[in-house]
């Protein structure tokens, strides 16, 4: 039947029946990503998409509640939570016996119990230069003991990584018990062991196996495994038949009584209660939403913001959606869409006033207002900074020129500065009269093209010559990462509640990582590390908020918005709610045969 809001309200189903009717028929759940992945290997991925994939196939040793809010960490694969020293300092983990990963031949038909020699293996491989992990700056930010300084003296003999060598900082201590001892205590460190598309655990003997062919071929110890992958096209996850027992103990919400009723009717059920998830790669808005109108996907995660005044308009549900029993889910993304600036580039880089003012100006011609009511539809709020609603170091009341549009104040800083038309072709030029030439990269889809015609109409206000070079987001992502793109317009997205993530945009030791910018300021790099140290509180809000203005004030970044987005899902689906700190919400949502085959006929 139907709750009050016109969504389902469930009745608890027979687990036997179901599990009975689960044999019989899969339960499949399609749904799209809008980007293509890049592989499946934790230490060489960055993007969300690819590691939404790897966090259901590995296993971090944390995870945070699906449905808990704030944001709670708890034991996934170790027996409790770790033991963590007064100086946040020395961190020791306990696996779970009886835990294996999935079958491979690499194992030899042998049963592979996952042990604590198998988070100490996955951890060093972040450090080995073969692998080029995107994430070590996270790793190097604390310090573990002899690991960056065992990388640096292998790099200088040009040595491959030697993973026998033992080092201070990681230690097995037992069969299941390892231990973690850092150079620099982070109270928030311990959140970094929840991304299972980061720190997840591999086997050895997989990696050996399979060599530089390791992003083709996951093998884990989580709920699932990959059964079939066309690249930027198609991928498929299976029960991983090794799976350990987990039970569905989810809290219902108080704020959201129709999902409350789904919650508790799912509650003692093993997970994952479906058994397929296909995920098709779609660029294109309308593709996917004529995929979920069609009943062709159970889930439209992003609506896309063309079709809000379809969807939602006035942000309600729409009468048709709600009469099928379509369900919304609605929420802040905890991310940043930005352009960034090169600053090794020679045009837009570079730290002297005349390239400040010129990152400023193009800054200040792009309308973020615009942005929101045009290219994303009014589902947005401006950013002030690199910082995001919802966790710790945002400060509301905070303003910056971030979210400004103002030509005038372009011009003017662009005029004091000598970007003048110095050969009467109607463009600026640089300083020395050289031509003043931007090169933005950008995607091939619908909203990616309105963006392009925002900066278009910017720069030509200010008279500033961009052109745009438009490439499949893969392929910018490699260009970010070899510095081979002057500007490029990305989103960054909270691994952990805590704005630590955006303030690593900045962070030196990060270039090429998250910090595609490759910004390296001295003061900018020991506010950023003086904050790691502190624990929550005014003095951590402080240091956060001058390393904030100091992001703002060179501007290698030009912060547009927080996009709100809107999640839709199938009257089938049952127990869906969006918790971007738990991508494998996979693993808590069932499936309604009987109503998806009714509505399918």
């Amino acid at each position: 039947m139907a709750g009050a809001t016109g969504l389902p309200v469930w009745a608890a189903p027979d687990a036997g029946a179901a599990e009975g009717k689960a044999a019989a028929t899969p339960k499949v759940l399609r749904y799209a990503f809008r980007i293509a992945e890049t592989g499946f290997d934790p230490a060489q991925i960055s993007d969300t998409y690819s590691k939404t994939v790897a966090a259901g196939i590995f296993d971090a040793p944390l995870k945070f509640e699906y449905l808990a809010k704030p944001a709670k960490l708890v034991p996934n694969t170790v027996v409790a939570m770790p033991e963590i020293s007064a100086d946040f300092k020395t961190l020791t983990f306990e696996v779970k016996p009886g835990i294996y990963f999935n079958d491979d031949p690499a194992f030899k038909g042998a049963k592979r119990e996952l042990t604590a020699a198998d988070y100490i293996y996955s951890i060093k491989r972040h450090y080995d230069p073969q692998w080029k992990s995107p994430n070590l700056y996270l790793l190097e930010n604390v310090k573990i003991l002899g690991l960056s300084e065992l990388r640096k003296e292998l790099m200088a003999a040009k040595k491959p990584f030697d993973y026998e060598r033992p080092v201070e900082g990681l230690q097995q201590l037992s069969r299941y018990k390892f231990q973690i001892k850092l150079g620099v205590g982070d109270p928030r460190f311990i959140n970094q062991f929840a991304d299972s598309g980061f720190l997840g655990a591999v086997a050895r003997e997989v990696v050996e196996a399979y060599a530089d062919k390791i992003m083709e071929h996951p093998v884990g110890t989580g709920a699932w495994r990959l059964a079939e992958w066309r690249r930027s096209s198609r991928i498929v996850l299976e029960k991983n038949p090794n799976y350990r027992e987990e039970f569905y103990q989810e809290q219902p919400p108080a704020d959201k009584p129709e999902l409350a009723a789904q919650v508790r009717a799912l509650q003692g059920r093993r997970l994952p209660m479906i058994d397929r998830v296909e995920i098709a790669i779609i660029e294109e808005n309308q593709p996917r939403w004529l995929s979920f109108l069609g009943n062709e996907a159970e889930l439209l995660p992003e609506l896309p913001f063309e079709f809000a005044g379809i969807a939602i308009p006035n942000n309600k549900l729409a009468p048709n959606l709600a009469k099928k029993g379509v369900q919304m889910t609605r929420f802040v993304y905890p991310e940043i869409a930005f352009s960034y600036f090169n600053m090794e580039d020679p045009v837009v880089g570079g730290y002297t006033p005349e390239k400040i003012a010129l990152r400023r100006a193009i800054s200040l011609g792009m309308d973020v207002n615009k942005q929101i009511r045009i290219a994303r539809r009014g589902q947005g709020i401006p950013a002030q900074g690199p910082s995001i609603p919802g966790v710790f170091g945002y400060d509301p009341s905070f303003k910056s020129e971030m979210s400004e549009y103002n030509l005038a104040k372009a011009k003017a800083l662009l005029d004091l500065y000598g970007y003048t038309d110095k050969d009467g072709d109607g463009w600026r030029d640089m300083p020395d009269g050289s031509p003043l030439r931007i090169e933005y990269a950008t995607q091939p889809d619908g909203t990616s093209r309105q963006l392009v015609e925002l900066w278009n109409k910017g720069m030509d206000a200010l008279h500033i010559k961009m052109t745009f070079k438009t490439a499949k987001w893969p392929e910018n992502l490699k260009s970010a990462n070899s510095a081979k793109l002057q500007m490029w317009g990305v989103s960054w997205v909270a691994s952990t509640p805590d704005n630590d993530t955006f303030l690593a945009l900045g962070d030196g030791r990060a270039k090429g990582k998250a910090n595609k910018a490759r910004f390296d300021l001295p003061a900018f790099n020991e506010l950023y590390q003086k904050q790691k140290a502190l624990p929550d509180g005014p003095e951590r809000q402080a240091v956060m908020r001058e390393a904030q203005r100091l992001l703002i004030a060179y501007m290698p970044y030009k912060m547009d918005i927080h996009r709100i987005f809107t999640d839709l899902a199938q009257p089938w689906v049952i127990g869906y709610e969006r918790n971007v700190f738990v991508r494998t919400f996979w693993n808590y949502v069932d499936i309604d045969l009987d109503r998806f085959q009714r509505e399918n006929k």
